[in-house]
């Protein structure tokens, strides 16, 4: 491997270590990936064809569905909550008060206020994939629609990664999964790149020349190993060691990256979501990581998946969802408007859910505590039918009592939106068994 030590960086969540880059550890795994594939993704990403980008926005903790998009104002006391609704762009349509400038951009916008299907479970795995970590386990596990897409669309860009994920490192870690690439292997997992700062993208000190000495190196290593293996295994890391190559060779993925390169109008509209409140062991609200994710769709990636807050709710529930709402208010607003005057939203379809809703009944430390039997979503562009509520809970909001709307028609959907029929789409799992990629099709109100 090749290591390019960099200085300190300051992170998002406050934390500054030395940072490093490792090719070979670029977030692209090993093998699975030969260089004639490679080759024809190139190929492909040089057609005159249409770049559809998913932005996956996991609110980890499990976002209280009856305090955001269907206040429960019929319900008694001890269940109705703190907030009143108020109107959108759309009628008919209200949300919480706290999404003033969502409520305004309603007509490009969809809520989805029936989603079942998850379980209780701490994990974004749920929202990453459509499935469970149990599911397929023996071989691997299920992969995320970021992994899929890049399995079967490959890279826009050979220089940019497909799948990006850009998650915070969390105390539990099952909030900081971006997504996995389960039984297909490393080389579809999603590129991580460490912090704002990007110093452990950059050569420092090392010339290009010397960089491509080492290319030939293990151009020539690698071409004497194949020659002895029998297992394929050497032309996935072939593979991989020039995509990595690639990746930090070309300014493209650094310069989408680099937010001093943004327009400050543009940075003060999204806002960097400071301070950090209710952080706990979840990640912080890092309001700028959704105007990272826009630059990154720009740049040729495909799907960006990313963390916002902490919304485990047990106590404080109210004064939480004021902060993290809020927050979430300004920079996703900020982005639908970014994406329609780039005239990207209908090719980039924008999600936001956690993995659960939160109880009918509030608690005595002013919580909502978890509750698997309904939740919530919200989406936006794609080129989907927006301006539409979907669903709806009882008067108490403790279950779906119309149109309830399963987590994996939402997956399907997004897939959909980028170009993929998941009832003729199949992958193989390591046996050589075609998989589906989810069990239900996409929601028909939308397409």
């Amino acid at each position: 491997m090749l290591d390019f030590l960099g200085r300190p960086t300051s992170l998002c969540s406050g934390l500054s270590r030395r940072s490093f880059l490792s090719i070979g550890s670029l977030g692209f795994g090993m093998g699975g990936f030969s260089l004639a594939n490679l080759l024809r993704a190139d190929e492909q990403a040089g057609r005159k064809s249409s770049h559809k980008g998913l932005i996956n926005i996991f609110l980890g903790g499990g976002p209280p569905h009856q305090d955001m998009w269907e206040i429960k104002t019929e319900a008694p006391a001890e269940i109705r909550g703190e907030f009143s609704p108020i109107a959108t762009n759309v009628p008919g349509i209200q949300i919480c008060e706290v999404f003033p400038k969502i409520a305004a951009r309603m007509d490009r916008s969809v809520v989805i206020r029936s989603v079942v299907g998850c379980k209780d479970r701490h994990e974004s795995h749920q929202c990453m994939s459509g499935w469970f970590p149990d599911d397929l386990r023996s071989l691997g596990g299920r992969p995320s629609i970021g992994s899929a897409v890049s399995k079967l669309h490959g890279p826009v860009d050979a220089a940019v990664p497909p799948f990006v994920g850009l998650a915070q490192k969390t105390q539990h870690m099952p909030w900081s999964n971006s997504g996995e690439a389960g039984f297909l292997g490393a080389a579809y997992s999603a590129f991580k790149p460490d912090g704002p700062g990007m110093e452990n993208m950059k050569l420092n000190s090392i010339s290009m020349d010397r960089l491509q000495d080492r290319r030939r190196l293990l151009t020539s290593l690698d071409t004497m190993r194949r020659d002895i293996d029998t297992s394929g295994i050497m032309s996935g890391m072939d593979a991989f060691e020039q995509r990595a190559l690639d990746v930090l060779t070309s300014s493209k993925l650094l310069d989408a990256l680099d937010l001093t390169k943004e327009d400050p109008k543009t940075l003060e509209r999204y806002g960097d979501g400071k301070p950090y409140k209710y952080q706990y062991d979840g990640a912080p609200t890092c309001n700028d990581h959704l105007l990272l994710a826009r630059r990154l769709i720009e740049a040729g990636v495909r799907v960006v998946s990313l963390s916002f807050g902490r919304w485990d709710s047990h106590g404080k529930n109210f004064d939480l969802v004021r902060d993290h709402g809020s927050k979430l208010d300004q920079c996703l607003s900020a982005l639908i408007d970014d994406l329609h005057d780039r005239g990207m939203l209908d090719d980039v379809t924008v999600v936001v859910w956690g993995e659960f809703g939160r109880t009918p009944k509030i608690n005595n430390e002013g919580g909502r505590d978890h509750w698997a039997q309904v939740s919530s979503a919200f989406l936006a562009g794609g080129g989907m039918r927006t301006g539409q509520a979907i669903g709806a809970t009882n008067r108490l909001g403790e279950y779906a009592a119309l149109r309830p709307v399963h987590m994996q028609e939402i997956i399907a959907t997004l897939y959909h939106n980028l170009g993929i029929n998941t009832a003729a789409t199949t992958i193989a799992d390591p046996t050589g068994r075609p998989q589906f990629l989810v069990d239900h099709d996409p929601i028909k109100e939308l397409i």
